[in-house]
């Protein structure tokens, strides 16, 4: 909980520093880095970073937790703080690094606000940045824990077992230990952390849901190539198409997440687009390897049949539940498929059970329309959960 002196400084301060907060992070960021190049090369994500989606992460994330201090003072946003951590838990962070990140936070704090930033002022919000930091510690020593890991120390040597080619930009990667060690467990809807070595020697991480159940005796990644020559946000993506085959090894982190089933005797509600089909395939294996009994709603959306992924596999778990539909929309669908279900997923004519959990994983302008259209047929706004691939904008409306 924020000190009374502080919440008082906070609130007389937030607007100034909320209208700042991008060139704060931005001036953050470039320090950050002059004075720790390795951490661009073998750390941080240069995509999200060239992008600027990193950027206006941590902004949000910032802004939202500080607002939450001086709004609803003795509660934490949890639900931001655990995305945060499990990212982080997943890329080996360290209580060591966040000393870094507040010396060139606070400097640049100081160097975009100048003459604002009074002593009192400047207490104030090292007193939000450590309150924030100290939580995302806490949660992170506690998932290194539960994986047996030591904290930052999350990387082992996998085996390449098998590769499918899902279609011409997708590809699955079976892999399992290297040194013949069980594979740690994991929870469907839940992603690893890949790090490969590329041409010019940086050492780049990208997550990947898991695609495969618990309970298989490998583990699966399904990678979509991003396209671009010069994208760097698809040179790891890139890299696992055109370099690693069968028998190759890759540096993958234990698995990590926060979107995975919450109540099994729910009815449930699994959506997706694109890629987003794979942590949604982990679930749905899961619910017909055990049984599940509730009303299974599936929905998916995909630029046409031959761009979706696991397509059959999609349709097969789904069969395999005893009250289950799968409604697919495409955008450039094959002929003779239902015109309701041409274009973009739209929830109109699709039931909804009382009491539905749902699951969110794609682009995030298909989650917004999927969350509000959930929304307005009555689900509440706890029940509904959802996956970003890369840094989470969303975090502010949690």
């Amino acid at each position: 909980m924020l000190s009374e002196q502080s919440t008082a400084t906070v609130r007389a301060t937030l607007p100034a520093v909320g209208a700042a907060i991008g060139d704060i992070a931005d001036l953050f960021y470039t320090k950050l880095f002059d004075a720790h190049p390795e951490l661009l090369r073998d750390l941080f994500n240069r995509g999200n970073q060239a992008s600027g989606a990193q950027r206006q992460a941590l902004a949000g994330s910032i802004a939202a937790f500080a607002t939450q201090l001086v709004e609803r003072p003795g509660t934490r946003p949890d639900v931001m703080l655990d995305r945060i951590a499990h990212k982080h838990a997943s890329l080996g962070v360290t209580p060591a690094q966040y000393e870094v990140v507040h010396t060139h936070l606070f400097a640049a704090i100081a160097e975009v606000l100048g003459e604002a930033v009074t002593p009192e002022v400047a207490a104030a919000w090292d007193e939000v940045y450590w309150l924030m930091a100290n939580a995302l510690i806490a949660i992170e020593e506690r998932l290194y824990a539960q994986q047996g890991v030591v904290a930052g120390d999350v990387w082992r040597e996998w085996e390449v077992v098998g590769r499918t080619e899902e279609t011409p930009d997708v590809a699955s990667f079976r892999l399992r230990p290297a040194d013949g060690s069980p594979a740690p467990a994991f929870r469907p809807g839940q992603y690893v952390s890949v790090q490969v070595e590329l041409a010019d020697g940086a050492h780049q991480i990208r997550q990947y849901s898991l695609s495969s159940a618990p309970g298989s005796p490998y583990r699966a990644i399904t990678v979509k190539r991003v396209l671009g020559d010069n994208a760097p946000d698809g040179e790891v993506s890139r890299h696992l198409h055109a370099h690693v085959r069968e028998g190759d090894r890759l540096r993958v982190s234990a698995p990590y997440g926060d979107l995975v089933l919450k109540s099994d005797d729910a009815p449930l509600l699994l959506a997706s687009a694109g890629i987003g089909c794979t942590p949604i395939l982990a679930m749905l294996e899961h619910l017909a390897g055990t049984g599940h009994s509730a009303p299974v709603t599936v929905v998916h959306g995909d630029r046409s049949p031959a761009d979706h992924a696991l397509r059959a596999d999609h349709a097969l778990f789904t069969e395999k539940l005893p009250d289950s539909a799968a409604h697919f929309w495409y955008e450039n669908p094959e002929p003779g498929h239902p015109a309701d279900r041409t274009g973009l997923v739209d929830l109109s004519s699709v039931a909804v059970a009382s009491g539905t959990h749902a699951y969110l994983c794609g682009p995030l302008p298909f989650m917004r329309a999927v969350r509000t259209q959930l929304l307005a047929k009555g689900v509440p706004a706890a029940d509904i959960h959802y996956e970003v691939f890369g840094p989470d904008l969303w975090l502010a409306q949690d």
